[in-house]
């Protein structure tokens, strides 16, 4: 059994990555949905996704973004919601990471646009990729191969780890009385 690495940008255009131990890249690509409809459309993109996927995988997928606006939310959402009950009802295991997650990883500071991705991405691993979807899921692919793998990380990107392996717990805010 080869231990690949996965990492899912699910989007209207969703990133696709498979990384092998080492980090070499097996796989890079964007799949956009075709079809005449929008249920067809994301038929098709979570259909082709889940094809690239092997029951021996470890995945990691960008969780979603409560920031985002726009008419392709509600399709975002769908094909979020479509591989994750894909990879569910096929008992695979994922990890969810979060937007500003992925992006102290790949830059050390969990914050910025897609565009300040990519000289970091290029610079600590030498990949390159016209799409921010690919991109992303770049970097997904290399947080799950750092949580098994032995590798070299940064302090940010330890960090990154330790809050997925062990989320911080939450604390409520103490409830008040209100008036009457």
């Amino acid at each position: 059994m080869n231990t690949r690495y996965v990492g899912i940008d699910p989007s209207t255009k969703t990133g696709i990555v498979i990384i092998d131990p080492a980090g070499t890249v097996i796989e890079s690509i964007e799949i956009e949905g075709q079809g005449d409809s929008d249920p067809g459309r994301i038929n098709d993109v979570v259909v082709r996704t889940l094809r690239l996927i092997k029951a021996s995988d470890r995945v990691a997928i960008e969780n979603f973004s409560f920031q985002s606006t726009g008419s392709f939310v509600g399709q975002q959402y769908a094909i979020g919601w479509a591989i994750r009950i894909g990879l569910y009802h096929r008992k695979q295991k994922y990890i969810e990471v979060a937007p500003n997650s992925l992006k102290k990883f790949a830059t050390g500071v969990g914050k910025g646009s897609k565009d300040t991705l990519i000289l970091p991405i290029f610079k600590r691993w030498g990949f390159e990729h016209e799409s921010d979807n690919v991109r992303d899921a770049f970097v997904l692919a290399q947080i799950v191969r750092a949580i098994h793998e032995p590798i070299q990380l940064t302090k940010p990107q330890k960090e990154v780890i330790q809050n997925l392996l062990h989320p911080p717990k939450k604390t409520s805010k103490p409830k008040t009385k209100r008036g009457k």
